[in-house]
């Protein structure tokens, strides 16, 4: 079960402005000119790298046990719900053909909803990953304050 929550290391720039960087996924760097900025651009580029593993054909990056000083970084959960999708693809060894075949759905609908960075409708990507065996589950948790 992944949860893609990754620690990011979150520190001055070398001039200005803050650096986000990730242990566990090395292309996710982002920055931002305050701490705040710095830390709300942390979730798109962890989304973004995380998308770009199954389309190179590589397994996921399991995060680490928590380390002092990271902060838990989770992607918005429509691109959570994506990736799971991309990565229970990759390992279903299934074509595409055969999983428009299971789904009922042309070859067209799915290769947009195996594009990571086609804007797939959440129902059609939880219909996608009980086809091919996974559970797609939401979770709500208080921010902090």
């Amino acid at each position: 079960m992944s949860d893609f929550t990754f620690g990011a290391l979150i520190e001055p720039g070398d001039e200005a402005g803050f650096v986000v960087t990730f242990p566990d996924v090395p292309e996710a760097v982002t920055q931002g000119d305050t701490y705040e900025d710095a830390a709300a651009m942390a979730e798109e580029a962890l989304g973004l790298a995380l998308l770009s593993y199954p389309k190179r054909g590589l397994a996921l990056p399991v995060a680490r046990a928590r380390e002092r000083g990271l902060v838990r970084v989770p992607v918005a959960p429509d691109v959570a719900a994506k990736i799971a999708l991309l990565d229970a693809f990759r390992m279903s060894g299934l074509t595409q053909a055969e999983l428009a075949e299971r789904l009922g759905k042309d070859a067209r609908e799915v290769r947009r909803l195996l594009d990571p960075f086609h804007p797939s409708k959440l129902p059609a990507m939880t219909r996608a990953l009980a086809v091919l065996g996974i559970r797609l589950i939401v979770r709500a948790e208080k921010t902090a304050a």
